[in-house]
């Protein structure tokens, strides 16, 4: 990637999560100059689960795009949410866990679809798999589009 503010290369998104700033710029910024450097970029807006979207054309398809975390339970999660499965309900410990997981693998598909050129991408869909016990594997998956407002 090229950093808006030096104009030089800076490993891939995946690395460093801003839209398009370097590390060394991004340390040398005000709050709210980081703030506002760490926004979304609209390609996050701009996904669905369906193959069109309303209002706009796809121009041209990349291809698939993906993004893919492995996580564990850590022995004080499974331990809590034993304690936790005893009462019944809801066992918001694994919840927020696979929605962090979830919300991980997504915004690493997303950027992957924004480092190839696409600012859009569609017919998203998620994943997951026991790798081995205790260990899953999630893979957000989606075919990378640039779009262009339809007349």
């Amino acid at each position: 990637m090229r950093c808006k503010v030096c104009g030089k290369d800076f490993p891939s998104l995946y690395h460093f999560k801003t839209a398009d700033t370097c590390l060394g710029c991004y340390e040398g910024m005000t709050d709210e100059e980081r703030t506002k450097a760490a926004q979304p970029a609209k390609i996050f807006q701009m996904t669905t689960t369906a193959f069109t979207i309303d209002g706009y054309r796809i121009v041209k398809s990349f291809g698939v795009v993906r993004g893919i975390t492995v996580r564990s339970r850590s022995v004080f999660g499974t331990i809590g949410a034993s304690l936790q499965m005893i009462v019944g309900g809801n066992i918001t410990l694994f919840s927020e866990l696979c929605e962090q997981t979830r919300a991980e693998a997504f915004e690493l598909m997303v950027l992957h679809a924004q480092e190839i050129g696409a600012n859009a991408v569609v017919g998203v869909r998620y994943d997951a798999n026991e790798v081995m016990s205790s260990v899953t594997e999630v893979l957000c998956y989606g075919t990378a589009v640039v779009v262009e407002p339809s007349t």
